[in-house]
């Protein structure tokens, strides 16, 4: 195929078009050049042989008239004079019209610069021409429009060659004005810095100035002032300026000889001396000498301290007349606390007890000489930090070594918590057919972290994981604190707002230190004994029944933090294993003395013997002896009508078949969560409603089956809570199962793989604990299904306890925070579900990971 442009006879057929052009706009002007230059010629020449006939002579073969039929005669050769001129013609037009054609810039430019410019455009031309030309593109026309092409196109590099020129130019201007500006800052730092050095050394002057005046004014035993000094130093200098002046305007006037004549205080020829001050010797003519110079200034001096020294004593009497007004004051107020504290028989009580919110109410009512000067804490009302509700009469009586101080002598057990229910007063009847539905008051009268985390916010590094960590801790601040926390974290209102939402019974955890301490306990001893009390005559307004719960015994029963301390089981096992048994029995001894007494027995309707003893760890048969001989021994000291409740100790529900039979008005104790299970925590929603619909009540009818189980079986332990996320609930720094973080320090313990339903990385727990405010209708649907789920299944028992009636920081633990959710009945009997099985639903847009 012929290239575009050229046809096969190698004839032009038109212009090439705008591609090809601007292709090869680059082609050589070299060769071009050099083709115009010879075709001018030719023409030149043409036109002159044409014009200078007059020059040419006749041939033969002109003058015949034969020729090529133009009628012309032909030309005869020029002289070299006529050719020289001719030549000279051709070169001056030729180089006007390459002036006329070249651009201002080639006018301006030298002949180096434009030399090297052509050289430059001339090899460029080249190579590209030679490339054309080896490509056979060229044709006549072609070439010169090309030609034409790179004239238009060194303009265009003219023009790019002026714009560089003018940004070099702007830069190297912009640069300039930035080294000035630079130079300018620095000369700016500079004066600052040299101002900041003569400010150093004005100061420094000033300083050893003041250091010479302090000097001289300790001889004469006066105060300094700086101040001072300074003003009358810059009149003695203003003066000795003054002098030298003069001195320079009239030489002769006060010369300064030296020498023997200096030393002897004579001048020569009479002449006038002027003193030198501040010069041992050198007298002048005037009889004054150096040493009265020396004289004089100090007397000033000491004028001007006097001054200064009469102001500062005039400062320092009314200071020390404020300084004795203050140290009277102080004693006045310290004669008066302690007068006052004479008169109440003992100190006011803990200084950091907030008396908005406690009460001292009746303290008036008594008079401080009532309470002997050696009466304990436990039976001084002066010294408790809340008196609401307490009979503040001194009695140092006591119930099983136990003190009734704060007890009122008469009752009242008329009351009830709704119509449903009966009144303390008459009989409650068959547990299995009208069975127990109570809440827990835990984390109060035996700490728990997780319901009370602002207690234990420490740095881990202290190691306050429980209560015994908590007091050994405080010391004696021990006793402010946790007076406090019974003060304020159950009130009176408590019981009232657990009658009104349909409960009847309320288990109180309390511990062993209530009633005594051992050895090198740091507990806080008998305090939680009077609200105990209170507490029980509280629930007696509102017609509640009790549940006792010894919830810490001597040793700990299981090691876990709600014993009070936390770590190895030291109870009926280990090196003092006997010893807290028995201790455990003397407690009972003195608890089942006091509370057999005719005002407990209708209030007490459940006493128990040890909450969760880790029947894992320790021997069965050795809790199983202890159960029996404790059971003995309260019902020996008048536990008569209340039903003594055990633990079932993690067992097993079938496993206490056969065991402590024989035994009447005995239960035992099931505490039923999934969350603390790792095979029952990865259930989804639907599966957790069915289970305690089905599994729990299917446990519940194997354990009150005598022939599968031990009989009469309640559950004082259960909760909403569908995840074990809450701060401190598997213990302080212990991580969770949800997430795989449960870190016990023991491999068979530890869970390091989620257990949430997906069992995967999107377990969360932030969400899981994520406050009321923040839950989806969906997931309260649940939370309110699965609480009535198991109210429904417990009830086939002798009954339900909700652990536990408010929290700080664990709404799915509170029942109080859970009513006011709506995610618990308004009523304990006005539920929507009834484990229904097809009620269930499947909760499929309810995340299973949180």
């Amino acid at each position: 195929m012929a290239p575009r442009g050229r046809d096969s006879d190698n004839e032009y057929d038109g212009s090439p078009g705008p591609r090809e052009r601007r292709r090869h706009r680059d082609s050589s002007r070299r060769d071009w050049d050099r083709n115009r230059d010879r075709e001018r010629e030719h023409r030149h020449s043409r036109r002159k042989s044409t014009s200078n006939n007059a020059y040419a002579s006749g041939t033969s073969e002109g003058a015949s008239g034969s020729g090529s039929g133009s009628g012309s005669t032909p030309s005869a050769p020029l002289s070299m004079d006529a050719l020289a001129r001719l030549n000279q013609e051709n070169m001056r037009r030729y180089s006007s019209t390459n002036a006329a054609q070249q651009s201002p810039r080639e006018r301006q430019e030298s002949p180096a610069h434009r030399e090297r410019r052509e050289r430059r455009r001339e090899r460029s031309r080249g190579e590209n021409y030679d490339k054309r030309e080896s490509r056979g593109y060229y044709t006549d026309r072609s070439r010169d429009r090309d030609l034409e092409d790179d004239e238009d196109g060194d303009d265009m590099e003219d023009e790019r060659d002026r714009v560089a020129r003018a940004k070099r130019r702007e830069m190297a201007r912009i640069k300039r004005e930035r080294a000035a500006a630079a130079a300018a800052a620095a000369v700016l730092v500079e004066k600052e810095r040299e101002r900041e050095r003569e400010e150093y050394r004005q100061r420094h002057m000033r300083k050893e100035r003041s250091s010479r005046s302090r000097d001289y004014g300790a001889v004469e035993g006066d105060y300094y002032d700086e101040d001072e000094d300074d003003e009358d130093w810059r009149r003695r200098e203003k003066r000795k300026s003054r002098r030298m002046s003069e001195s320079r305007d009239n030489p002769k006037k006060g010369r300064v000889v030296s020498g023997a004549i200096l030393e002897e205080g004579r001048s020569p020829g009479g002449q006038k001396v002027r003193p030198v001050y501040g010069l041992r010797g050198g007298v002048g003519t005037d009889g004054t000498s150096s040493y009265d110079s020396w004289e004089k200034e100090k007397d000033e001096l000491a004028a001007a301290q006097e001054q200064s020294g009469t102001k500062w004593w005039k400062r320092k009497k009314l200071l020390i007349l404020l300084g004795i007004g203050l140290v009277i004051l102080i004693i006045i107020i310290a004669v008066a606390v302690v007068v006052s504290n004479n008169n109440k028989g003992g100190d006011s009580g803990p200084t950091n007890t907030d008396k908005n919110d406690l009460s001292n109410d009746g303290l008036g009512s008594i008079s401080p000489s009532s309470i002997p000067a050696d009466a304990p804490n436990w039976l001084n009302p002066f010294k408790w930090a809340d008196t609401t509700d307490f009979n503040l009469t001194y009695t140092d009586e006591t119930v099983g070594d136990l003190p009734i101080m704060g007890l009122h002598t008469s009752w009242d057990d008329s009351a009830a918590p709704n119509d449903r229910v009966p009144p303390l007063n008459k009989p409650w009847g068959d547990y299995t057919k009208r069975p127990a539905r109570g809440v827990n008051v835990g984390g109060w009268l035996s700490l728990e972290p997780f319901i009370t985390p602002s207690l234990f916010a420490y740095p881990s590094r202290l190691g306050i994981i429980d209560e015994y960590t908590l007091c050994k801790y405080l010391g004696e601040r021990c006793e402010q604190v946790l007076e406090k926390h019974y003060s304020t974290f159950v009130t009176e209102s408590t019981f009232r707002e657990i009658a009104e939402a349909g409960l009847d019974h309320v288990r109180i955890p309390f511990s062993y230190w209530a009633v005594q301490t051992y050895d090198t306990d740091p507990y806080l001893f008998r305090t939680s004994w009077r609200y105990l009390l209170r507490a029980i005559e509280w629930a007696r307004k509102y017609g509640l029944r009790i549940n006792l719960d010894p919830h810490g015994l001597p040793g700990s029963q299981n090691g876990w933090n709600h014993s009070g301390r936390q770590g190895e089981i030291n109870w009926l096992k280990g090196p003092d294993g006997s010893t807290n048994a028995q201790r455990s029995l003397e407690m009972h001894d003195r608890l089942s003395k006091f509370f057999s007494q005719p005002r407990y027995r209708n209030i007490i309707t459940h006493y128990g013997l040890a909450n969760e003893p880790k029947m894992t760890s320790i021997p069965p048969e050795s809790v199983i002896d202890w159960t029996r001989t404790a059971h003995d021994l309260v019902r020996k000291n008048g536990i008569k009508d209340a039903t003594v409740v055990f633990g079932d100790g993690f067992r097993g529900l079938g496993n206490w078949q056969g065991d402590l039979t024989g035994y009447a008005n005995m239960a035992l104790d099931v505490h039923q969560y999934l969350i603390f299970n790792t095979n029952q925590i990865v259930f989804n929603h639907s599966e957790k409603i069915r289970y305690a619909c089905q599994g729990w009540t299917d446990q519940i009818h194997l354990s009150m089956n005598t022939d599968t189980g031990y009989g009469p079986t309640l559950i004082a332990e259960w909760s909403q809570a569908d995840t074990d996320c809450a701060k401190h609930l598997t213990n302080v720094g212990w991580g969770n199962r949800w997430t795989g973080t449960l870190v016990t320090g023991d491999p068979d313990t530890e869970i390091t793989t989620p257990r949430c339903p997906t069992m995967d990385r999107r377990c969360d727990c932030i969400a899981a604990n994520a406050p009321v405010e923040n839950w989806s209708d969906e997931y309260k649907r649940f939370l309110r299904m699965f609480a009535e789920a198991q109210m429904s299944s417990f009830e086939k028992s002798w009954g339900w306890f909700y652990w536990v009636w408010d929290t700080e920081d664990a709404p799915q633990w509170s029942y109080k925070k859970g009513l006011a959710a709506g995610v618990l009945p308004a009523k304990t009997w006005e539920r929507e579900f009834d484990c229904n099985l097809a009620d269930i639903p499947s909760f499929e847009g309810l995340p299973e990971y949180y």
